[in-house]
């Protein structure tokens, strides 16, 4: 079965940044472009819809939309596959089987709640808890990708826990990078004062010196596999005092991708996502991939 790249799309300007931020996506991995709108009202064609519509009006309509941003890819990407989909369905539901067994979801982000400096809406949110294949999350006003004339830092930025490190996260930022031709930071976010905060003792500089040197050299070992496997990869270890969103954030600043895991694990009230990427993909400027593991 031939993988595909596979993006949401819904006429928004957040999923057009995204179609096209997929197509370069598509042309680094050779794999063919999906885009797929889907709606529940798109299906059955001769149902009734609410209001003056029926469906089939939704559905030319959408493979018009479809249409108009296929044709900007083509232009943009000479000799990528291109393929459209419209789906009758609820479009969490939709993209979350779309992309089973596919390279890769990429989706718009929208404002939520009309904050600007959050980046997701409830649905990429939930598409992002459930997905099993990894997932990237596009801001609308972030530019497409190098290949349009905008410019690129070279960086990608990747969240690593020394303590639980997850090989899946770590060796897809490594393939990234390959890709690119980018440099990879590793992050992690180590916050001394909590440690010794409900003593109120604060302890010597030389003893937070041994243990950021500690972090230093379990994440140093978190890579040692990757690294090996990429030699190629310029490979950056960093480790910021604060909270691991923060340290991600902050250092993903003007990056090409931030990324982060979800641990595939269900939870009493539901699948989810994690505080770490919770925050990290309201707040990030950059594309975050989100990639699960076990």
């Amino acid at each position: 079965m031939t993988r595909h790249v596979v993006t949401g799309v819904d006429g928004s300007p957040s999923s057009e940044a995204a179609a096209h931020w997929a197509a370069g996506e598509a042309q680094r991995r050779g794999a063919p472009l999906r885009l797929l709108h889907a709606w529940p009202w798109l299906s059955p064609v001769d149902a009734e819809a609410p209001g003056d519509f029926r469906p089939g009006d939704l559905r030319q309509a959408a493979l018009r939309m479809l249409s108009g941003i296929a044709g900007s890819i083509r232009r943009n990407h000479p000799g990528l596959v291109v393929e459209t989909m419209v789906v009758g369905d609820d479009p969490v539901d939709a993209l979350v089987k779309a992309a089973e067994g596919q390279e890769l979801l990429v989706l718009g982000s929208r404002g939520l709640g009309g904050f600007a400096g959050l980046l997701t809406g409830s649905v990429t949110l939930a598409v992002a808890a459930r997905v099993t294949t990894p997932v990237v999350l596009v801001r609308a006003n972030r530019p497409a990708s190098p290949q349009n004339g905008t410019t690129s830092r070279g960086e990608i930025v990747v969240g690593v826990d020394p303590r639980q490190p997850a090989d899946a996260v770590i060796d897809f930022a490594f393939a990234e990078a390959t890709r690119r031709g980018a440099c990879l930071r590793a992050v992690h976010g180590w916050d001394p004062v909590p440690l010794w905060a409900a003593t109120s003792w604060v302890p010597p500089r030389s003893e937070i010196a041994a243990r950021e040197a500690a972090v230093k050299r379990l994440l140093t070992e978190s890579l040692a596999t990757a690294r090996a496997a990429h030699p190629d990869v310029p490979a950056l270890l960093e480790v910021r005092h604060g909270s691991a969103a923060h340290a991600v954030v902050t250092a993903g600043e003007g990056a090409d991708l931030v990324i982060v895991g979800r641990r595939d694990r269900h939870h009493p009230l539901g699948i989810r996502l994690g505080p770490v990427t919770h925050t990290v993909l309201h707040h990030a400027a950059a594309p975050v991939a989100v990639v699960p593991h076990s």
